[in-house]
């Protein structure tokens, strides 16, 4: 299955528009579109629209589609040249906005092929680990799609309702992941899901059950190999005035640096009743 197919996201018999249909698989627990499927298909929309592959690309996130809503996705090719082109793409459920997104797509023989971020070192397998489970109210949505399986980090039952009794971390997080469903195609569409995981960060770098709902999205593809798994490098920089912030890198198992994700989140966390 490639990462299209896995979202649903539909051709049209317009090669500017795309259709995705908004359904519980690409959905979280609370009934709305995971803002990495969201991203991830203004990707693919705009990567089928100009034939190039992702460099670059943003997303700021507006309102909220529901299962059984279907997503228009309009591209916009804003400069084409020939190597690099820039465009946008408006996500929208009739005349209400939910993403826009903007993106640079392109490839080029560069005279420098280096990498200077680094994987962790001395990690377990991901076969070593217990992957995630999945709790009642995410059965059927893009949670239960994702196998994710902890470095370093606490599960959900471990962390407190009560803001007195959370015990913060150090606002690092790590784990292994990858959607079955998929394997080894770790593409640029694939990334952008895998990538959207600051939220979660953010609960577990105050240690409270929760983390937000994403304002912003960027995604940054340096290289993409086949891969089983992803590592998901997570480091919240802070939260403060209700708002947190953080980064994820990404890494292929044999240490290649895949991308780079960053976000803005509304910190949001479950209420001690």
């Amino acid at each position: 299955m490639d990462s299209r197919t896995f979202l649903g996201l539909e051709s049209t018999h317009n090669r500017f528009r795309w259709m995705l249909p908004v359904t519980k698989g690409v959905s979280v627990g609370a009934g709305f579109l995971f803002g990495g499927c969201g991203l991830a298909a203004a990707i693919a929309a705009i990567e089928g629209t100009s034939g190039r592959n992702c460099v670059w690309a943003t997303g700021q996130y507006l309102s909220y589609a529901a299962p059984g809503e279907v997503a228009d996705i309009d591209v916009i090719i804003a400069a084409e040249g020939h190597q690099i082109t820039q465009a946008r793409a408006i996500v929208h459920v009739a005349d209400r906005e939910i993403l826009t997104v903007n993106a640079a797509l392109g490839d080029r023989d560069g005279e420098s092929d280096a990498q200077f971020e680094q994987m962790p070192a001395d990690l377990p397998s991901p076969m070593a680990l217990q992957r995630r489970p999945v709790a009642a109210d995410q059965v059927g949505t893009i949670t239960e799609r994702l196998d994710q399986r902890i470095v370093k980090g606490r599960e959900w039952l471990e962390l407190a309702t009560d803001p007195d009794a959370a015990v913060p971390s150090d606002g690092h997080m790590v784990m292994w992941a990858r959607i079955p469903e998929q394997l080894t195609d770790a593409d640029a569409v694939t990334l952008a899901i895998l990538g959207d995981f600051v939220p979660m960060g953010v609960g577990q770098a105050v240690g409270r059950r929760g983390g937000g709902n994403s304002l912003d999205n960027t995604l940054r593809v340096y290289r993409t190999v086949p891969t089983d798994w992803v590592l998901v490098d997570i480091k919240v920089h802070g939260v403060q005035r209700g708002f947190g912030h953080g980064r994820v890198h990404m890494f292929g198992q044999d240490g290649t640096l895949l991308a780079t994700a960053s976000q803005s989140v509304i910190a949001r966390f479950v209420a001690p009743d």
